[in-house]
């Protein structure tokens, strides 16, 4: 990651002022000169600015968990070097989203820091949106970490992940509008997004969001089953391909 770090550094500070001055001061211009209480008292800029903290953990990790991924195992087979080492496969997995995960807690930590300072989060709870960002990431990276590492040839997969998966989410899971406004026949997108049960524990977290505690636990273990189940997936299908 060294040797891309100020793409990193840009895109972890750049994206986030770039999304909140756009949606969270301009669009929040309107919407609250327009709307009464729409978003159960708070501005639109308090209501958008968790969902765009775990939509920058979840972008992340899509980046992340695909063409590096196939780098490893087709272009460089950066993964074969540590193979021929004491490393066994599931250490090699483990390393991998170690990384990644540092990543994801950097970005966050950046993003919310600026989050903060436009003013959307007044609630000392609200850092822990960090670890529920990091933890949404992992829950949509991971079982694309197994999806990834069991591709052989690059046939435009990763693209259409991105555009008919990544983004449906991005704007069907109560992101920038309340999930209960859209149709019925929609709202499933949001139920099994992990975007969606990341947003729901951030809003709760950064402006005191009415959760019972019982749906909190429900979007937490969503997120935990669909990132253990992942890891799980990726360790099989590393084993599978670099033998054990």
């Amino acid at each position: 990651m060294k040797s891309y770090r100020w793409t990193l550094l840009a895109s972890s500070v750049g994206t986030p002022v770039i999304y909140l001055f756009a949606l969270g001061v301009g669009l929040a211009t309107l919407v609250d000169r327009n709307t009464d209480d729409a978003f159960g008292g708070v501005s639109y800029l308090a209501f958008i600015a968790p969902a765009l903290l775990a939509s920058a953990a979840i972008m992340t990790a899509a980046t992340e968990f695909t063409y590096p991924v196939m780098d490893g195992f087709k272009w460089r087979r950066v993964y074969y070097g540590p193979h021929a080492s004491p490393l066994n496969t599931d250490q090699i997995v483990n390393g991998h989203v170690l990384a990644i995960a540092i990543r994801l807690m950097a970005t966050t930590t950046i993003y919310f820091v600026i989050v903060a300072a436009f003013g959307a989060s007044d609630s000392p709870s609200g850092v822990l949106a960090i670890p529920v960002a990091v933890l949404t990431g992992l829950a949509f990276g991971l079982p694309l970490l197994a999806f990834a590492a069991g591709l052989e040839e690059d046939r435009g997969q990763f693209a259409l992940v991105m555009r008919f998966i990544v983004t449906p989410l991005f704007l069907f899971s109560g992101t920038f509008f309340p999930l209960e406004t859209l149709p019925v026949f929609l709202r499933w997108i949001g139920w099994i997004s992990p975007l969606w049960h990341g947003t729901e524990l951030g809003r709760a977290l950064t402006y005191g969001y009415e959760l019972p505690v019982w749906l909190a636990v429900v979007h937490v273990v969503f997120l935990v089953v669909l990132a253990v189940v992942g890891l799980h997936l990726a360790r099989s299908v590393f084993a599978r391909r670099l033998g054990k």
